[in-house]
């Protein structure tokens, strides 16, 4: 088997997320600027006198696309996953492949939050008889890896990266490194995240972490702009179909792109804040250029973790100086669709794909006035480039930095 016929490529794709139901509808919403962050108008904003009252809630319901009977088994979380995942295999042509050979690595951040909370009610309000008995595979982080595991017969391994907003590119990652170990023929990977509710927000809150731009929520997601005070709540999955390119073209697959290379570090700085030069994060680009076979003047393009934090943004420009210079067009599609923690990894990397498919970069929304401190190139309107390749970068509370490079 030569070189290139062990390449991981990406054979589908699915998403839902606050800006669209799939992945088709959500990257043509980044490309018409189209914002997913809105009004949050639930009881409990009022009730605990929150100081956040903005989120980025999903466009379209799991609960619309999900049989009725197996919604009410699964955590929102998980939910997505299941959405996610089905859009992409079918997108990947539903392949026959061996069980042994077909592997799932779906990260999240948090898992079932909103089961764990609400059971936790349900407890102690109504007692005992009241809490659900699939309470623990609704709660645990592993449940949307292993809901889709069960669908798809994944019984080549089944694995849950949890690394905060690092999971959903974790997951994918992991699943690059099961194939070119000969491991699998196929993986299911991504990421998904569902915890919109009142403790994460009073909790991310009190960290001052998010945005208080509650009279205009359409702008309160503004990465790399001076006004930007924090990011945005919001809830999605991202998943692709990875798999060997002699396993793809042997059944005719459709191929967005290869995975080319990934690159995984720690800060080891601080639980929360990024290494401020930006040292740990390159050290996860320069890998992931490396694990690619080639050069950072082959980086055309990255898309951005840029949460729209006032440290986090800086560290980040810094990291891609650091790794790659300032030529790579950069653009932080979290000015759209909030921040998914660990579902945006993976949307955010399949927005990069279809860049490198497209030729085309979606702009950063919001940017009203770029920070001095950004001496990147930021796009803010939509650019046509010519990409070889591209870099979808993630970071996670914890020091967790992935790189992902994928090219035509």
């Amino acid at each position: 088997m030569s070189a290139s016929d062990q390449d991981v490529v990406v054979t589908g794709i699915g998403a839902t997320t606050p800006i669209g139901g799939t992945a088709p509808e959500t990257w043509q919403a980044m490309l018409a600027g189209t914002i997913g962050v809105k009004a949050n108008t639930a009881s409990w904003v009022k009730e605990f006198d929150l100081p956040v009252a903005i989120h980025a809630p999903l466009a379209v319901e799991p609960t619309e696309i999900l049989p009725r009977v197996e919604a009410r088994r699964l955590d929102r979380c998980q939910q997505v996953a299941l959405v996610a995942a089905r859009e992409a295999w079918a997108d990947a042509g539903s392949p026959e492949v061996d069980p042994e050979r077909l592997g799932t690595v779906v990260g999240t951040g948090i898992g079932g939050a909103l089961t764990l909370l609400g059971q936790d009610d349900l407890l102690e309000t109504e007692g005992l008889r009241k809490v659900s008995v699939m309470t623990i595979p609704m709660l645990m982080p592993n449940g949307p890896a292993a809901a889709i595991g069960l669908w798809s017969k994944s019984r080549g391994g089944v694995h849950a990266p949890v690394s905060a907003c690092a999971s959903g590119a974790e997951g994918m990652a992991w699943a690059y490194t099961m194939i070119k170990a000969g491991e699998l023929d196929i993986a299911i990977a991504g990421g998904a995240e569902a915890c919109i509710h009142q403790l994460p927000v009073a909790g991310f809150s009190q960290m001052r972490a998010m945005s208080t731009r509650n009279d205009d929520p359409e702008t309160a997601s503004r990465p790399f702009d001076t006004g930007r005070d924090g990011f945005v709540l919001g809830e999605g999955a991202g998943i692709m179909v990875l798999e060997r390119r002699d396993h793809a073209v042997a059944r005719g697959a459709k191929i967005y792109g290869t995975l080319a290379g990934i690159g995984m570090s720690n800060d080891a700085h601080h639980i929360t804040a990024p290494e401020p030069d930006g040292e740990g994060g390159s050290r996860a680009i320069a890998k992931a250029i490396r694990s690619a076979g080639l050069t950072k003047a082959d980086i055309g393009h990255v898309n951005a973790h840029a949460t729209s934090t006032p440290v986090g943004d800086v560290a980040e420009s810094k990291t891609i100086l650091r790794a790659i210079g300032n030529h790579p067009v950069v653009t932080a599609t979290k000015s759209m669709t909030g921040h998914m923690l660990g579902g945006s990894g993976a949307v955010e990397a399949i927005a990069t794909v279809l860049a490198v498919r497209d030729g085309i970069v979606p702009g950063t929304r919001n940017v009203i006035d770029l920070d001095p401190k950004i001496e990147i190139d930021v796009a803010t309107e939509n650019r046509e480039v010519a990409l070889t390749a591209a870099i979808n970068d993630s970071f996670g509370f914890g020091g967790h930095n992935v790189a992902l490079i994928f090219t035509a």
